[in-house]
């Protein structure tokens, strides 16, 4: 792997390091974005999905008659109609071995497994008349008994989902040395246990999921517009797995994006009934979802019940982490359903600790409810989270001080790189460096004073850490187009795909730093399936590590080029031309001991325009680079949160929040903040707030924001936010992304807060959301 880009931040107002105010927020902020919903295609119809009111229950048939009679309604189709045009079905993509996978049709078939399964779709002239026709269809389901629980499901008499799935397990994941765990536990001086629960999380994205489907008979070529995470991925999905094309004939086009989180990173339900309709009609057909929908059918996340144990000799060294878990899965099999409580746990729990030994046993289980998918972190946040509470706990249970003891067991510096009983391979960072400067900045000599004024409130005052280290997905391959427009811009070609992260600025930051171009003039493209050779989409915090490469090696490909051109036009050798990125006056090669010079905005213009070209001399500047691939990289940092609670009535108050991070090379401080403050308060939501919630018969009792919290700004405090920065060896950029640790380090902060404010009435564990009514019953057992 290449060193580093070389950085002087000081020198350049819009290079890598400065705090380049987000150049997509005024088009946002002025109404002007372009979201799925905004659009409108001449001759569209409306789809609404029709969806199962039963969480488990026999499909005998479904009278569309009736539907079919409603003014304005165009065509009802049901899953026998999907099922005989030939679509794929949904399934789990990981390569886990042992997996029994689930074939989910687009529309149910034989059974319906939560409430709101979709059953069949109604296509009008109009939204109020597909409303009406989807109110007027009547399926035949006899009524089932449900099972929503993971546990639950796994006992002998409960309900079983699929006759292929005895027990509804489809996965008994191990990973670690039985054995040696076990006898580390046996020699033991000190074992902690815990039992916890990882909450399940409605995603909740500012914009409700939307798609138009259209289709061209001439060229059989489908069009998607929907708003994703990456269409080079979502356009394979959908036509090697659902639609059976060839992947030239999908297009897929994404615009602005409300949010995602990981929930809309793959193809729904939703999006086959519109291509088929589209294509049996000859008219466009688009379907917007109401929240009550997003809430029932939108992929849930978290939902694992875990027993965790930390096992330590007699000096307070970690010998062995074990986590025994059951995983909820939903009804059906989302495409990386299982990843989080299997393989995240594994690369995560161990942190930033020389824990020699880990063993995760993990039974995913289907059952009555959402499936789930990825949630920001996607099993990196839990494994932080169990970890640290195990910490807190165990240092509790010695009688030594929990600093000490994560002191104690922390990775050294000279230890790097250090593989992990995980398997992964940590580069760099400074771990007790950065716990100590979070000290620092958390005033941590004056908490005393500060828990004693609290108390003379009748206040009781927690404090809590959360230090963290998380595994990011591997960046795969990445385009990293650079196109010289007539117009005298440049546009960047990207397969990731910016969802409310702010992609154009710091893309455009490492263009300007590594290539010269005028901050001003650099575009992006990145939403257009046609326009890629390759993109791994955004998720996994790999974005800036995979795109940033792929541009800066792009970047040496136009100089590469330039200098064949630059050479040619001013008659010289390419041995003699230096090239100087930030010359005044813009980027520009030059001879090198003349003034003799030409600026590669120029030379770009010259080409465009140049005829009889001699061999060897390029035409134009354009670039199509794939970055091939880079190991995981490992950010980490420390959150301190410290609360005050109000005993009689369990209601927690933040009274500071301080985050030191290591995020390797970070491109846009300002930026990189704000990714920090929202997974924080996405933390704090699951920490304090949010549970989905389900009767005994699988009905959604918390399916509106009636019934469920989410934090507000007032629930929220102001947060420091500082940087401790090792830059990663493992991607020429040297960053290690941000996108998912605000989440890692914010769960364990807050719940060790409380638990640490609750700690003086004898309360030493309670389960995420700790709302006020789970606080006042732990001060109140009685």
């Amino acid at each position: 792997m290449p060193d580093s880009l070389p950085l002087d931040p000081t020198r350049l107002k819009f290079g890598i390091g400065q705090p380049v105010p987000r150049q997509e927020d005024p088009i946002l902020l002025q109404g002007q974005g372009r979201y799925t919903d905004d659009l409108q295609k001449p001759g569209q119809l409306w789809c609404v999905i029709v969806r199962s009111p039963y969480a488990h229950g026999v499909l005998r048939s479904i009278d569309t008659s009736a539907a079919r009679e409603v003014p304005g309604v165009v065509a009802v189709y049901t899953g026998q109609d999907l099922q005989d045009a030939g679509y794929g079905t949904f399934r789990c993509t990981l390569p886990l071995q042992g997996l029994a996978n689930i074939e989910r049709p687009a529309l149910a078939l034989d059974k319906v497994r939560f409430v709101g399964d979709p059953i069949a779709c109604v296509i009008a002239e109009t939204r109020e008349a597909a409303r009406d026709g989807a109110e007027a269809v009547l399926p035949d389901i006899d009524p089932l008994p449900a099972v929503t629980e993971a546990s639950a499901a796994a006992a002998a008499d409960a309900p079983q989902l699929y006759d292929h799935l005895p027990g509804n397990q489809v996965l008994d994941f191990h990973f670690g040395d039985a054995a040696k765990v076990e006898a580390a536990f046996a020699g033991a001086a000190h074992v902690s246990r815990l039992s916890l629960r990882n909450n399940r999380i409605v995603v909740c994205a500012m914009e409700p999921r939307s798609a138009i489907g259209e289709y061209d008979a001439e060229s059989g070529r489908y069009t998607l517009n929907v708003g994703c995470q990456g269409v080079f991925g979502l356009r394979a999905q959908l036509a090697n797995d659902l639609l059976k094309v060839p992947v030239e004939k999908v297009h897929v086009l994404t615009g602005h994006v409300g949010g995602s989180f990981g929930m809309k990173a793959s193809a729904y339900p939703e999006y086959i009934c519109l291509l088929h309709a589209a294509k049996q009609l000859g008219r466009p057909v688009k379907w917007t979802d109401e929240r009550t929908g997003s809430f029932l059918s939108d992929m849930h996340g978290r939902d694992h019940e875990v027993e965790a144990a930390l096992a330590l000799d007699a000096e307070g060294r970690f010998l062995a982490v074990r986590l025994t878990s059951f995983a909820n899965m939903g009804g059906y099999l989302a495409n990386v359903g299982p990843l989080m409580g299997t393989m995240n746990f594994v690369r995560n729990v161990q942190s930033n600790y020389a824990t020699p030994l880990i063993e995760v046993a993990t039974r995913c289980l289907v059952t009555n409810t959402t499936p789930i998918a990825a949630y920001r972190g996607a099993g990196r946040p839990e494994g932080n989270y169990f970890m640290e509470r195990l910490i807190e706990t165990a240092a509790a249970e010695i009688g030594i001080d929990p600093i000490e003891l994560r002191r104690r067991n922390h990775i050294r510096p000279d230890q790097l790189p250090y593989a992990a009983a995980s398997g992964t391979k940590y580069d760099s960072g400074e771990f007790s460096a950065l716990l100590e400067r979070a000290m620092q900045e958390a005033d941590w000599e004056g908490y005393a004073a500060r828990k004693a004024a609290s108390a003379a409130r009748g206040l009781l005052r927690g404090r809590g850490v959360g230090n963290f280290l998380e595994c990011t997905a591997p960046p795969a391959k990445e385009m990293g187009g650079i196109r010289f427009e007539a117009d005298g811009s440049v546009t960047i070609i990207t397969g990731t795909l910016d969802y409310g992260q702010g992609h154009w600025t710091p893309f455009a930051q490492v263009l300007h730093q590594s290539l010269g171009v005028p901050f001003d003039r650099i575009r992006l493209l990145q939403g257009d399936s046609d326009q890629l050779i390759a993109g791994g989409g955004t998720g996994g915090s790999k974005s800036l590590m995979a795109s940033g490469a792929a541009i800066i090696e792009a970047s040496a490909k136009v100089v590469e080029k330039a200098r064949a051109a630059a050479a040619h036009l001013l008659e010289a050798a390419e041995t003699d031309l230096d090239f100087e990125p930030h010359a005044e006056g813009g980027a520009r090669f030059l001879i090198a001991g003349t003034d003799r010079s030409i600026g590669l905005m120029d030379l770009a213009a010259r080409l465009r325009q140049a005829t009889g070209l001699p061999e060897g001399v390029p035409d134009s500047l354009d670039v199509q680079h794939v970055f091939q691939e880079a190991p995981m990289a490992f950010p980490n940092g420390c959150h301190i949160a410290e609360v005050e609670i109000d005993p009689e009535t369990g209601t927690v108050h933040f009274d500071r929040y301080v985050t030191v991070n290591d995020f390797g090379t970070i491109v846009n401080p300002l930026m990189v903040q704000g990714q920090a403050h929202g997974g924080i308060v996405q933390g704090i939501g699951q920490a304090l707030m949010e549970r989905v919630s389900y009767s005994e018969d699988g009905q959604l009792l918390s399916g509106s924001y009636s019934d469920y919290a989410l934090p507000r700004a007032s629930d929220v405090p102001s947060f420091h936010f500082a940087s401790h920065a090792v830059p990663a060896r493992t991607n020429p950029l040297g960053a290690k992304g941000c996108g998912e640790a605000g989440c890692a380090g914010s769960l364990p902060a807050v719940m060790n807060a409380v638990v640490d404010a609750l700690a003086v009435r004898g309360v030493t564990h309670v389960d995420m959301p700790a709302t006020p009514e789970v606080i006042w019953r732990a001060l109140n057992p009685a």
